[in-house]
């Protein structure tokens, strides 16, 4: 197995990147970055350029499966030149993909994994989404999640098989969402937003990168939710990062005109509610390591339950 990953610097592309060569999967990286690229056994950087439309069409050679995580941070302003740089960033990265496998003819590309996110699920307090759900959320990030996987789509005109990986809240202290949520709680100003009863659908990074692996390893296609098998509401999460920091929680919830004043229209990330199922890909024979939110933020920040000597018991699965 040979795959082409974008996005892999990223905070997910760096987990996926390590359990590749953990379980000796031979990895190309596309890179916009020339400084970032890179040739060693097994590992080779190629660069791109999608708002050019530019891409070294050598990355292709002797890859089966391409993992697609590139796009901008949704966790920015969405300023009007934000949301223009968010979809575009994904729409274009895919679209420069496409455009080079139609020109190179031949390939060994069977399939493409691509990430999605759960903000595709409209936002609801008692509904429990699982992946046949076609509402779609009409916020900015339900937008942005329907075009890019319709974008997805396009590679199946190729006879390319697609996967959409619908990824919740990551919980790591390497990056993304949990660090700004445990920065107030590490200093006693932390507080739950809004009711706090709205749904939040995590997943500990490391199982998703395990995710990611066991779709390709097992060639599935068609959309998987990216969650761990118990959602919270945000109030019980606050009280866990809480309980593991050694943190009192004492100040009065966010109201939610608060935080649209801080943080403009992107405060909708903070209280929308996303109940998620991960039935379907637990059904597909995969196990999380981290079900629930306590163990998971028990790892990230104690220590506790380190994947290390887990991961054996996995590595056969992986490799192809």
């Amino acid at each position: 197995m040979k795959v082409l990953v974008t996005g892999a610097t990223g905070l997910v592309g760096s987990e996926i990147v390590n359990l590749c060569k953990q379980n000796n999967i031979s990895i190309n990286y596309l890179t916009t970055r020339k400084d970032k690229i890179v040739s060693q056994t097994d590992y080779n950087g190629f660069y791109w350029n999608p708002e050019k439309n530019e891409i070294d069409e050598n990355c292709f050679k002797g890859i089966t499966t391409i993992i697609n995580l590139a796009g901008s941070s949704i966790s920015q302003r969405w300023t009007r030149s934000n949301k223009k740089k968010i979809l575009n960033s994904r729409v274009k990265s895919l679209r420069t993909l496409l455009g080079a496998l139609s020109k190179v003819g031949d390939h060994s590309i069977k399939t493409i994994v691509s990430a999605s996110a759960i903000g595709i699920y409209p936002n609801s307090l008692s509904q429990y989404y699982r992946e046949d759900v076609e509402e779609v959320d009409d916020s900015f990030l339900g937008e942005v999640v329907s075009v890019w996987e319709k974008e997805v789509d396009a590679f199946e005109k190729l006879n390319i098989k697609t996967a959409k990986i619908r990824i919740g809240l990551v919980m790591s202290n390497k990056g993304g969402a949990l660090p700004e949520m445990a920065k107030p709680v590490k200093y006693y100003i932390g507080a739950a937003m809004g009711s706090g009863n709205q749904w939040q659908s995590w997943i500990h990074l490391h199982d998703l990168g395990r995710l990611f692996l066991h779709v390709i390893s097992n060639d599935l296609t068609g959309i998987y939710n990216a969650v761990a098998p118990n959602p919270v509401t945000n109030v019980k999460l606050t009280k866990e990062i809480a309980r593991v920091l050694e943190r009192p929680l004492f100040l009065p919830n966010i109201p939610r005109t608060v935080m649209r004043l801080v943080l403009g229209e992107m405060s909708y990330l903070l209280f929308a509610s996303q109940r998620v199922s991960s039935k379907k890909i637990q059904d597909s024979g995969f196990d999380f390591i981290y079900p629930n939110i306590c163990r998971a933020l028990e790892n990230i920040y104690l220590d506790k339950g380190a994947p290390t000597t887990i991961d054996a018991l996995y590595r056969n699965e992986f490799i192809s």
